[in-house]
């Protein structure tokens, strides 16, 4: 089981060149402005892969109350994120972490779950081509740590 981090432009060559076998894919896309349409990838041509698409906004913990969130209501799709990542790690799949440009969220999310599942996250924070996302890290890891209890 591998856990890589991908950006938009690096998963969209990949997927060109060839179709991951064994893999499910975690994209983070940036939530449409008001009467804007929606950036997320577009898997369809790849109707094989199991896709898990959150749409997002890149912000820390500082910047909550201007984003009009708090830790509790952001990202609310943690707990079923963290469901689809203990499937696929039950099936021993590869799991792909994406986002625009690969270094935050994604990286917070392939964080968390390499800590969770091996004790290694510390890697990704280390790792400068990466600025994981700290609040993504703990609401996946937090829901990963509930999932597998209840």
């Amino acid at each position: 089981m591998n856990i890589t981090i991908h950006s938009r432009k690096s998963l969209e060559k990949l997927l060109r060149t060839n179709s991951p076998a064994n893999t499910v894919i975690i994209s983070f896309y940036d939530p449409p402005e008001e009467g804007e349409r929606p950036r997320q990838i577009r898997f369809s041509e790849w109707s094989k892969l199991k896709v898990f698409q959150v749409p997002l906004e890149d912000i820390s913990f500082d910047a909550t109350a201007e984003h009009k969130v708090n830790y509790g209501s952001y990202f609310g799709e943690a707990d079923a994120l963290a469901r689809f990542v203990l499937e696929a790690a039950r099936e021993n799949m590869d799991i792909i972490c994406q986002c625009e440009d690969g270094r935050s969220l994604s990286a917070g999310c392939a964080a968390a779950i390499h800590e969770y599942l091996f004790g290694d996250g510390v890697f990704v924070f280390a790792d400068y081509r990466y600025a994981p996302n700290q609040m993504v890290f703990h609401k996946v890891y937090n829901a990963l740590w509930l999932a597998e209890r209840n």
